[in-house]
């Protein structure tokens, strides 16, 4: 059944459900998880094979010893921080392993007690649902364009691309030699390679691909992995080297709150007529593996 044959049947469908009831079936239609295995696409199906794949490479937290700098950061949080990566544990593995006693989402207030608060989590990669949001929906077509992913990490913004769009090509900039052997090995496996390549260095000496960009994409990358004048050398490298006109610029959280620990430092960044904020619809059902909440921490700039 083409899609024009499926549209006049569902038309016809509803025009015989009773006015009073048509509300409701509306609203089932657009929320009830019943319908998710409507939503399954094989591109979802390879990235949580990827995500499997990569679960065994690493620990739980997704964090290698090597990453001092960010693991002190978090546990100089006033409140517990966990690192969950939403790439590799979506929300029912993580239940899976709450069950087990491997994981859990509450800390005890006082030893002993029953007195307990929900963990703080926090996740560098994007998970499925947020990739798929990004490449179908916040995105335009990117036929022909260069995506640049700044602190690739996993990979998960690579692979999404990958699937999810029609970019020409997707670099992911990592300074971690230990990521980058991981996302060599995925794209190896998948065969990425004619769209995908990673490159080992910091984004400040990536002087030529920033400014070439059409897409960089900014998760989570500077705050809990550089000391703050660090943050600020990298932020000013983005800031003068991102612009291309009309090139865009997805970023978890926004570059205002990204920015906010920066301001007053001496050589602050100053985003002033770089760039301007495009509307973003975040009320879009994407089945279970969709988190609107999660969704409103995405942003997407336009440069100037």
């Amino acid at each position: 059944m083409n899609f024009s044959t499926a549209k006049n049947e569902i038309m016809h469908l509803l025009s015989r459900v009773d006015v009073k009831e048509l509300p409701k079936v509306i609203k089932w239609i657009k929320t009830s998880g019943e319908l998710d295995d409507c939503f399954n696409d094989n591109e979802k199906i390879i990235l949580r094979g990827i995500a499997k794949d990569l679960r065994v490479c690493l620990p739980m937290e997704a964090m290698f010893s090597s990453e001092s700098f960010a693991i002190q950061k978090a546990q100089q949080n006033p409140l517990p921080l966990v690192h969950v990566d939403a790439f590799l544990y979506d929300e029912d593995t993580v239940d899976v392993l709450c069950e087990e006693g491997k994981m859990s989402r509450y800390y005890c207030l006082h030893c002993g007690s029953h007195r307990t608060a929900p963990l703080e989590f926090i996740s560098h990669s994007f998970s499925t649902g947020e990739l798929k949001y990004i490449f179908r929906h916040v995105l335009p077509d990117l036929t022909g364009q260069m995506v640049v992913d700044v602190g690739s990490r996993l990979g998960a913004v690579l692979y999404g691309g990958y699937l999810y769009s029609s970019a020409a090509k997707l670099f992911g900039v990592e300074i971690n030699a230990e990521f980058i052997d991981l996302q060599k090995m995925v794209i190896q496996k998948y065969g990425f390679g004619d769209r995908v390549e990673v490159i080992h260095a910091d984004i400040c000496s990536q002087v030529n691909l920033l400014q070439n960009a059409d897409v960089v994409v900014m998760n989570n990358v500077f705050e809990y992995f550089l000391e703050l004048h660090e943050q600020i050398r990298a932020w000013q490298c983005i800031r003068h080297n991102v612009r291309k006109k009309g090139a865009l610029l997805v970023t978890v959280p926004s570059i205002k709150e990204s920015l906010t620990t920066l301001q007053g430092k001496k050589d602050s960044v100053d985003i002033h007529q770089w760039v301007e904020e495009l509307p973003v619809n975040y009320n879009l059902y994407m089945g279970k593996d969709g988190d609107p909440d999660a969704f409103k921490d995405i942003h997407l700039y336009r440069i100037l």
